[in-house]
């Protein structure tokens, strides 16, 4: 056979090899197993208020509540302040860090827009743009931008947006699924969504992003009463290689948390085709833990401890809320569903 008929043989012959190759089949669905399942657990509130803006005690104050109260980190974020936590060094220990922040607080046509910055160097300017989704990208970049990390902000308070506007926001990962301060309206109402709803339906559509819960406190004299915003009643807690705030971040961003207005996690385990959550036994409280995959959908409620769910099929995801018998809750973040 000459060159030239070779050449034009060639190709027909590789194409018919490849034709004739099995089409691999994908594997089986697992979960993606985190990396960073080891390290300590630390209790922090990233959302708080002082003097500085609209609370009613000073950030010594402030701070030295929560230290007293057995947290482990506090970033103070008032409204367009910043305040360094150099200048309440004597609070700090090595069982206690303040991180630097900031309620970043701007408004698009009466929407109020609030995104937190965490572990920022300064202060950061609130932005306005366009559009309300791109008012909000503009402080989300303007947190990026000195390297700190965003956290969207109670979307229904005033009913200010929704899933269909947090889909379209970038490089943002964190989002307040539940908020302490009476009206921001967490669980919905009149035919909006509650914030757990809106967070499936981002997770649904594709959208990698991990639910905190905060205080958002501004009343820390006087009475503590549901009407008012008081300290104490959401908090996240970070599995860290230590109680340094780049590594906070670090495991925030990753999802390696939990968030909760009572029960204590002793654990959340992942392997290939498991999601155990292990609960903190605490007086005589009892606990249902339901695991919830795309769409919301529950897939499986449980009463034991630990509670166990094993991956079947491919779910989307697969997060857990873990719920105690005073009707207080916690919630894991989503672990993905992958093939090979």
């Amino acid at each position: 056979m000459s060159r030239a008929c070779l050449f034009r043989t060639l190709p027909v012959l590789l194409a018919a090899a490849a034709a004739c190759r099995p089409t691999p089949q994908p594997g089986p669905p697992r979960f993606e197993v985190p990396s960073g399942q080891q390290g300590r657990w630390y209790k922090g509130n990233t959302h708080t208020h002082t003097t500085n803006s609209d609370g009613d005690s000073p950030p010594e104050y402030v701070a030295s509540w929560y230290r007293d109260h057995d947290y482990d980190f506090l970033v103070l974020s008032d409204h367009n302040v910043f305040t360094n936590p150099a200048t309440l060094a004597s609070l700090v220990d090595s069982s206690f860090l303040l991180i630097p922040g900031e309620e970043v607080t701007s408004r698009f046509e009466g929407h109020p827009i609030h995104v937190n910055g965490l572990n920022l160097p300064g202060l950061v300017e609130a932005r306005t743009a366009e559009s309300l989704v791109a008012t909000l990208q503009a402080n989300v970049d303007a947190v990026r931008e000195v390297d700190g990390v965003p956290h969207v902000n109670h979307p229904n308070f005033e009913w200010a947006f929704g899933a269909t506007e947090l889909a379209q926001l970038r490089d943002d990962r964190l989002l307040e699924i539940w908020n302490g301060h009476p009206t921001v309206h967490n669980a919905g109402g009149g035919g909006v969504p509650g914030m757990e709803a809106v967070w499936d339906a981002l997770l649904s559509g594709g959208k990698r992003i991990y639910g905190i819960a905060v205080d958002d406190a501004h009343h820390f004299q006087g009475e503590f009463a549901r009407d008012r915003a008081n300290p104490g009643r959401g908090w996240v807690v970070v599995r860290a290689p230590g109680l340094d705030a780049l590594a906070l971040m670090s495991s925030l961003e990753a999802g390696r948390f939990y968030a909760s207005t009572g029960p204590v996690l002793d654990d959340v385990v992942v392997t290939p085709t498991t999601l155990e959550i292990r609960i903190g036994e605490r007086s005589t409280f009892k606990h249902t833990t339901a695991f919830i995959g795309a769409g919301g959908r529950v897939l499986l409620v449980s009463p034991d401890n630990p509670a166990v769910f094993e991956l079947t099929g491919d779910v989307g995801y697969v997060r857990a809320r873990v719920t105690d018998s005073g009707g207080y809750s916690a919630w894991t973040q989503p672990v993905f569903v992958t093939r090979d």
